[in-house]
């Protein structure tokens, strides 16, 4: 990125000077490397500020092109998509168009019958994440891929938990539209890409200049844009043996924790799961405490809750798989990535049996108070 931040490429990519020029040649290597890393081709990559603003794109964008030419302008996605797909659904609702949300079974699988139901309405978009965040669930996207494209309807995936983690190749997938963002993969956080595989499926949401097509117009992140194709080429040539690693580390992980603490249960367990999600539920712990006690030891993990206007409330994707509301509010996420080691997961099976036996014992206390 260093040169793109310097006044040696610091140029406006859309000026005709040197600086300019040398920028613009900067972007293109970045698109053609984002490209190459995916299954792409280079004129197919936009790059935006990161996957919301892809996600967001593609979901009301494939909104927006269905009214202009007067078809269905719905909006097709699983119950349990990032929230930024989800908010793009229903934001759909208030251009005048509607959303459908496809269930998913226990362990968090798409229903494609459910998925044929609503195709068989012509929606604008379908979108279905290709790794969910939460708990790893891998979907399976080329055939819900396969059968959007025999029905005729735009198919998006947000692959920002896949990518680099899990084989991706948009060469062999039907989809229409797939987003990436830079922060999963070593890039800085802030930018992203939407691969648009067909530019008439999406009306742009920004509008401005004639930059990236029109799609996603304003001057360029040029510098993220250049650390995003590099990202983009590293993660990809790691893939394989990264998800190996990781994978080891996680089912490790699981082993020592549920030896130590036999009741605890892994979400999505019997289901095809990416390698560096963990989701565990603990029966009688509060998930808010359960990550206190862990970061003052040093372990960094997220809740399988949110807070909502002053109540703690189930996450949505745990809801969706049925997972039992105590179950649901007592679950964690470990997140393994690439400066993961076998003495991190060391140190959080050790610590993790007395923090559960510490948070259990202050909910029993506060039960009797």
């Amino acid at each position: 990125m260093l040169p793109y931040l310097t006044a040696e490429a610091f140029g406006n990519p859309s000026s005709a000077h040197r600086f300019g020029r040398t920028a613009r040649a900067g972007l293109e290597q970045a698109r053609r490397e984002v490209a190459q890393a995916v299954g792409a081709e280079p004129n197919q990559v936009i790059f935006t500020s990161g996957g919301t603003e892809a996600d967001n794109l593609g979901i009301v964008g494939a909104a927006l092109a269905a009214r202009d030419r007067g078809a269905d302008m719905c909006a097709v996605v699983s119950a349990i998509e990032h929230k930024a797909i989800l908010a793009a659904a229903h934001a759909v609702c208030h251009f005048g168009g509607r959303e459908v949300l496809l269930p998913v079974d226990a362990e968090g699988r798409v229903d494609l019958e459910a998925l044929d139901q609503a195709l068989a309405r012509r929606p604008a978009v379908v979108s279905v994440m290709w790794v969910n965040n939460e708990v790893g669930v891998v979907q399976p996207v080329a055939e819900i891929a396969g059968r959007c494209r025999d029905a005729g309807v735009a198919f998006h995936t947000d692959a920002v938990q896949a990518f680099g983690k899990v084989p991706v190749s948009l060469s062999a997938l039907a989809c229409t539209l797939a987003t990436i963002s830079g922060h999963k993969i070593g890039a800085p956080k802030g930018v992203g890409a939407l691969i648009v595989r067909d530019r008439k499926a999406i009306e742009a949401i920004i509008h401005g200049g004639g930059q990236q097509y029109g799609l996603r117009p304003g001057t360029e992140n040029v510098a993220g844009a250049v650390a995003l194709g590099r990202a983009a080429q590293l993660a990809a040539a790691e893939q394989q043996a990264e998800a190996a690693r990781l994978g080891a580390l996680r089912d490790g992980l699981a082993s020592r924790i549920l030896a130590a603490l036999p009741d605890v249960v892994v979400n999505g367990a019997g289901a095809d799961r990416a390698p560096h999600v963990l989701s565990v539920a603990v029966p009688g712990a509060d998930s808010e405490a359960l990550l206190m006690h862990l970061d003052l030891a040093g372990i960094a993990a997220s809740g399988g809750s949110a807070c909502s206007t002053g109540a703690v409330e189930p996450s949505h994707v745990l809801v969706a798989m049925g997972v039992p509301r105590e179950l649901a509010l007592g679950t964690i996420r470990f997140s393994l990535g690439h400066g993961t080691t076998a003495a991190d997961v060391a140190r959080v099976a050790e610590v993790m049996p007395g923090v559960v036996a510490k948070v259990r014992k202050l909910a029993g206390a506060l039960g009797r108070g």
